[in-house]
Formats: C-alpha cells, structure tokens, sequence
C-alpha cells in the first residue's frame, strides 16, 4: 500500500490542509520574484545616472574654479596696472609728457561773487640744464673761439652726440653727481586722498 495515495488522518491531515500545495506556491512567487529583480535593477541603473550626474557635475566645478583662479589672478594684474598708473609720480610724469604743467595759485570764488586769492597763470618751469659733455682741447689753440666768433658752428667731437632735453645724460665719471630727476614744484594734492 502506499501512502502517497492515501488520505492523511489526525494530525497529519490538519496540517496537509492548513499547508498549500507545492503548484500554487511557484505560481504565487513568480510576479513577486518579477518585482523584485525589476526594483532591484531600476535602483541599480537610477544610482549609475546618478554617479555620472555627479562626476560631470564635479568634471564642471573643477573648470569653474580653475577659470575662476586664472580670472582672479588676470583682476588682480589689472589692479596692479591701475594702481602703479594712478601714483602720483606717474601721474606727474604722464602729465609731462602731454606738456602740461603744474598749475599757479588759485584764486577761488566767494558765494557772494568776490574772489579771493590772486589767479596766475600756469607756466612751465626752465628746464633742467643738463650736463653737456666739455669740448676737447685743440691742438690749433684759439681756432674754435674764432670760429664762435664768426657764427661758424663748431663740430662735436665724434663718439658724442648732445642729449636731447628730455634725455637722462649718464654721468662721465663716478666722481661727478649724478643729475636728479626730481620736478621743480611738488605735485598738488587733492583734499581727502
């Protein structure tokens, strides 16, 4: 007899019914398993997008901060340009150059109409004399105070030439000062700088 066959009694039997068979189980588990391996592979593709979302992200923060460094450091350039522009000394010396020059007294005007102060006009100070270099001695003696005296312009030794006036002269010899460069009237000052 087999038992496979048979009908289960007592306890057996109880269980036999309280336990479903092996057919539907698989069949209940299949869209389950489905659902699963779906979330599970949507969660592994969601978090790769993800990952290369912030790699680019970070790929563009690097290029940010690096065109940001070179930008600060270009501003920077810049404001040191500015600044040895806006100097007063290099202002001064610009200003000379255009041919302008310092300013006179000024003469100022009173809210009732009256001027105070005494108003001069602006003019350039003598130039510096610049150092020329001294005429060698001639043989000939007194040819060259002839040659003064008949209007004759006398020739400059070759090797030098006559500096021109806005030229710096160097100096012939370590005991002879060197010129200075400084102007004749000190820049004007603007009030609150």
């Amino acid at each position: 007899m087999s038992r496979a066959g048979a009908p289960l009694k007592g306890r057996a039997g109880r269980l036999a019914r309280l336990m479903p068979s092996a057919s539907p189980s698989s069949a209940a588990r299949t869209p389950f398993v489905l659902l699963v391996v779906l979330l599970l592979g949507g969660g592994l593709i969601t978090l790769l997008l993800l990952n290369s979302a912030l790699n680019e992200g970070s790929f563009r923060l690097s290029e940010l901060k690096r065109d940001t460094t070179e930008l600060t450091d270009e501003q920077q350039a810049l404001q040191r340009d500015v600044d040895s522009y806006s100097q007063p000394g290099a202002l001064e010396r610009r200003a000379r150059e255009l041919g302008m020059v310092p300013g006179g007294s000024p003469a100022f005007l009173d809210p009732d109409g009256t001027v105070r102060g005494v108003p001069t006009k602006a003019t350039a100070p003598p130039p510096s004399p610049s150092p020329t270099p001294s005429p060698e001695p001639t043989p000939q003696g007194g040819a060259q105070a002839d040659e003064a005296a008949a209007g004759v312009p006398s020739p400059t030794p070759s090797g030098t030439a006559t500096p021109s006036p806005g030229a710096a002269a160097e100096p012939e010899s370590e005991d002879a000062p060197a010129p200075e460069n400084t102007p004749a009237t000190p820049p004007p000052t603007t009030p609150g700088r």
